[in-house]
């Protein structure tokens, strides 16, 4: 069975514009996936990149078109300037890892909700009240918003780790078990490309 490594980040655009294509591309094809929410702007730092709001006017100018186009191809609501962002990841990512922990529900829908919520539905993802919305809707209990935050922030932590070592500098990011290596929502039909061809 293919294993697939997910870094992503709950205030993410990018993660937000992939839905939940990469479950359904595992789902086709027996694969799993091992989620690992990141710090992205810890990320940035790390890697050489560096935040929207401080990248040349050029970049900014074509990200936001860039998005704009992307959302429009995949007919999803989205809105360039949402009111919560940025906002703090960690609250979100957390309650995320104890989801994962405990089981139960469905991790591709909450990891969706909560990018949603931040650029489709304008809610703030590092409130409490939207934390436990998104996680019951998913299917998870929403007490988990306030359980086991140590244990997430450790996993949050080792996951930046583990991203770094890894060579991931972006999200959406996508690591299969051969170490072939996708960066971008618009990346998701090479990587099931690759997973048919590691199939034989």
């Amino acid at each position: 069975m293919a294993q697939i490594d997910y870094y992503f980040a709950t205030i993410s655009p990018y993660t937000y514009l992939a839905g939940t294509r990469l479950e359904e591309i595992a789902a086709r094809l027996g694969a799993t996936i091992h989620y690992k929410p990141v710090d992205l702007v810890a990320l940035f730092a790390r890697t050489g990149g560096t935040v929207p709001k401080d990248r040349h006017p050029s970049r900014q100018e074509y990200r936001a078109q860039e998005l704009l186009r992307q959302a429009k191809k995949l007919g999803m609501p989205f809105n360039l300037h949402p009111a919560h962002w940025p906002t703090n990841p960690a609250p979100s990512s957390y309650a995320f890892i104890a989801a994962q922990n405990a089981g139960g529900g469905d991790l591709g829908a909450l990891a969706h909700g909560f990018t949603r919520a931040c650029w489709a539905e304008e809610k703030d993802i590092a409130q409490d009240d939207v934390i436990r919305d998104c996680l019951s809707s998913a299917g998870f209990d929403p007490s988990l918003a306030d359980s086991g935050l140590l244990q997430g922030a450790e996993t949050y932590a080792r996951n930046l780790e583990d991203a770094a070592e890894h060579g991931v500098f972006g999200a959406p990011f996508y690591i299969t078990e051969d170490d072939q290596r996708f960066w971008g929502q618009d990346r998701l039909e090479d990587l099931e490309a690759h997973l048919i061809e590691m199939k034989g």
